[in-house]
This record gives structure tokens, C-alpha cells and sequence, in this order.
């Protein structure tokens, strides 16, 4: 997982915004781009997705309930809400209901939103590694529970 670069989903109604973070991180990362929180959708189906970057204010469906909406097909993805205002109402849903890693406000700076980014992929990273440990430690009590059965019936 180490070597593989992290891939991004950002969701913003403003083409010019989609197009200038991909310029910006599409070396470092593998950046997909939405334009709706359907597309988002529809992409978050077809890939896997470490990260996921929204808009607040988008027209039909705000970054808040695409976030809300997502949240039980795609628990995984960490969630990192931009906006370019300040409501608070939208922060605190965002935390409560879209449960998000971070809050930044646009225009987004650079630097900040490299380390955002690289602090979600270390979670995202810890999440799967808990997963797959608990899966392990799971099979293994399978397996004493059998080995113990086998022994109290013999």
C-alpha cells in the first residue's frame, strides 16, 4: 500500500476548480474529478477511493449530504469538506452527519491541503490495517474454536 499513490475523488460544481487541483496534485496523486455528487457517485462504483475532497456549496446536493449519502456504501474513503464561506451550520453537519477528517475553507491553499491530505491517507491507511488485522485474529479464533471442538470430541 506504501507505493501506491492515493487516490482522490474531488467533487466540485466549478469545472475551473476540478481543473486546477488536478494540475496541481495529479503527479503526486491519482486524482478523479466529479462535477455532481451523481458522477461521484457513479466513480466512487467503479474505484477505489482513499479520499474524498467536496465542495460545500454545490447546486441540488450540498457537499454535506453527498457526504451524508455516501456514508453507508462507502465508509471507507476519508472525508475532507472545502468551502468558501464561512457557516458553521455547515461545518458542524459536516462533522456530525457527513462525518469528515477535516474542514478547509477555499480558495484552498496548496501546502495545507497537501498535509490534509497526506494526515487522511495515514488514517485511511490505519483503518485498513485494523481491518485486515481483525479479520486475521478473526480466522485464527475460527480456528482455536475448531482445533478445541476437535479435542473435547476426541
Amino acid at each position: 500500500m506504501a507505493d501506491q499513490k492515493i487516490t482522490i475523488l474531488y467533487v466540485d460544481d466549478e469545472k475551473n476548480n476540478l481543473v486546477s487541483f488536478k494540475a496541481v496534485f495529479r503527479i503526486k496523486y491519482n486524482v478523479l474529478t466529479a462535477i455532481s455528487g451523481a458522477e461521484a457517485i457513479e466513480i466512487l462504483r467503479n474505484n477505489v477511493i482513499n479520499i474524498i475532497i467536496t465542495d460545500q456549496r454545490m447546486p441540488n446536493m450540498t457537499g454535506v449530504e453527498f457526504l451524508e449519502s455516501i456514508l453507508e456504501e462507502f465508509p471507507d474513503p476519508i472525508r475532507i469538506l472545502l468551502t468558501g464561506y464561512a457557516d458553521m451550520t455547515a461545518v458542524v453537519d459536516a462533522v456530525n452527519k457527513g462525518k469528515i477528517f477535516h474542514y478547509l475553507s477555499k480558495p484552498w491553499n496548496e501546502d495545507e491541503l497537501d498535509l490534509t491530505i497526506n494526515r487522511a491517507y495515514d488514517i485511511y491507511r490505519q483503518k485498513m490495517e485494523e481491518r485486515e488485522m481483525n479479520s486475521k485474529l478473526s480466522l485464527t479464533n475460527e480456528q482455536l474454536e475448531f482445533l478445541l471442538r476437535q479435542k473435547l470430541l476426541s
